[in-house]
């Protein structure tokens, strides 16, 4: 018969029982928790250097040929007014600060006063960045930015030990891939608030259409990298989700 030994048994039992029993394992997770606050506190010192940016170089949005679509969206949403700013950037783009103001870059104000840009693709812009704004898309991504961050580096402790001095490179491919990926299901969700929007201001969606054909010309996506390509659904994959919303509300009527 095996012989019992108290001492032993109650010293094993102390070690357990101490506090700083699983400390190692504890550190083993410290680069992983400190990655996490990094990418909180990255990310809300981004926003506040944005929204310094964005109050020193912008304006309130005031057109004429753009009111009644404005008043149109404001009615279809049970507000009174829409407020948009211009932002006095040259390249053509529209943004849904993290605070929830919505702006519209100078460059795209210049293509729609040259008539590159009609009045209600310019509307489906606005809806789009609507839709970041009342789907919570700015304050996802700070949790997506802190996950792409602890993803990162947990990827990159693995694989560093599995394929040394190509590990962190990888880990840091896939992290961007997955951040991609969350970010051109934002797009897609944006696009679908803006379809239905657009739909219920009598606008309709073919404006939306229109202009995702006109995107890559106007902003010089072409030339952009692999990255925002990434980030960005392909424009007849856009599209077609948005005509497929449309059957789906006419089978429904």
């Amino acid at each position: 018969m095996k012989e019992f030994s108290f001492e032993k048994n109650f010293s094993n039992t102390i070690a357990i029982m101490r506090p700083d029993a699983h400390i190692p394992s504890m550190l083993k997770l410290a680069p992983i928790l400190i990655a996490l606050v990094y990418g909180i506190i990255m990310y809300r010192f981004s926003a506040w250097r944005t929204r310094g940016e964005l109050d020193a170089k912008s304006t309130p949005l005031q057109d004429a040929g753009l009111q009644h679509i404005m008043d149109q969206m404001a009615g279809a949403l049970d507000l009174d007014q829409i407020k948009v700013f211009i932002y006095e950037i040259e390249p053509v783009n529209g943004l849904a600060a993290p605070d929830g103001r919505i702006f519209i870059t100078r460059g795209f104000m210049n293509k729609f006063k040259a008539g590159d840009v009609t009045a209600d693709e310019l509307a489906s812009v606005i809806a789009h960045e609507l839709g970041h704004v009342a789907l919570g898309h700015s304050r996802r991504r700070m949790i997506d930015f802190s996950g792409q961050n602890a993803i990162r580096v947990a990827l990159g402790m693995v694989l560093g030990r599995i394929i040394p001095g190509v590990g962190a490179y990888l880990a840091n491919m896939l992290a961007t891939m997955v951040g991609a990926h969350l970010s051109r299901s934002d797009e897609y969700e944006a696009d679908a608030y803006a379809a239905a929007l657009l739909t219920k201001a009598g606008i309709g969606t073919q404006a939306q259409k229109s202009l995702f054909l006109k995107l890559e010309a106007l902003t010089g996506a072409s030339g952009q990298p692999l990255a925002w390509l990434m980030s960005h659904p392909k424009t007849h994959l856009r599209i077609a989700a948005i005509e497929k919303l449309e059957n789906r509300w006419s089978a429904k009527s």
